[in-house]
């Protein structure tokens, strides 16, 4: 819920990581694909031009929508509120989505089954860092890391949080929906998607329509899950989590609210500052 650049703390990290975005973005791609010398400067000239159309466009929207996350915070919010907002971001990371898929068909119909293997082991060496965190831990270990996560999340909004906030959120994660197993068998499946997906692609690069039909196809799969169980399932946890911020949200004192208002105003101010440089 905290917005893209809320995962950095300070307002230089920010600046400096939306700076350097075509650059990280690069070296993350990557590190799944191992791109040859020609997809390396096709896929840098890319990102370049999409971190430029994202200054432009996208930027001025995250300020709108920080500031009327300012406005929100003084008063008790509802779940309902919370999950707007939410559905305001993923819609900001649909309009991105749809600005890459030019540059996403064309990348991959240059794909090798050498490369496709390399994307397979990334995803293998993810999987094990999932399994180990949320299936193959107790319990008890389970619980302390998503709660010690949760309350980073809160504590980069609102300061120090309390014992009592603590507990909460606690509780939340105690009657949480959420399932591990379920969870990974849909990591699994759209990482078997995705392979499947660019393997035929590979085999007959040169038929456009097909490898745009295919692609497309695939990235609404990604967003919309064909499994209907977990679709139910992805819109109880949003839900549930809708609720659990608006909850933690209205315990909140009025110093750690005027904290929430300093921060996202830090983040609007770095925003503002980015969308002007050229």
């Amino acid at each position: 819920m905290l917005l893209l650049g809320l995962v950095l703390q300070g307002c230089n990290a920010v600046k400096i990581a939306y700076n350097q975005a075509p650059t990280l973005a690069y070296l993350y791609l990557d590190s799944y694909i191992d791109f040859n010398d020609v997809q390396s400067t096709q896929v840098k000239n890319d990102l370049t031009h999409m971190h430029v159309w994202h200054r432009q466009t996208q930027l001025p929207a995250y300020i709108d929508l920080l500031q009327k996350m300012q406005q929100k915070m003084p008063q008790d919010i509802t779940a309902s509120q919370a999950c707007e907002v939410f559905a305001d971001i993923r819609q900001k990371a649909l309009t991105m989505t749809d600005y890459a898929e030019p540059a996403t068909l064309s990348l991959a119909a240059t794909l090798t089954p050498k490369q496709l293997d390399a994307m397979q082991r990334k995803f293998a060496k993810g999987n094990s860092s999932w399994r180990e965190d949320y299936l193959e831990g107790s319990a008890k270990d389970v619980f302390d890391k998503r709660q010690k996560s949760a309350i980073k999340r809160g504590e980069m909004l609102y300061g120090s949080i309390n014992d009592r906030q603590r507990s909460l959120i606690g509780q939340q994660i105690e009657r949480s929906q959420f399932k591990a197993a379920q969870s990974y068998a849909e990591r699994q499946r759209r990482q078997k998607d995705i392979l499947q997906t660019l393997a035929k692609v590979m085999a007959s690069p040169q038929d456009t329509a097909t490898v745009q039909k295919d692609m497309r196809s695939l990235l609404q799969r990604s967003v919309s899950s064909p499994d209907a169980a977990y679709r139910s399932y992805l819109e109880t946890i949003t839900q549930e989590g809708c609720a659990s911020f608006a909850e933690l949200h209205n315990t909140t004192t009025p110093e750690q609210r005027k904290k929430a208002i300093e921060v996202l105003a830090g983040y609007e101010q770095d925003f503002k500052v980015l969308a002007a440089q050229k």
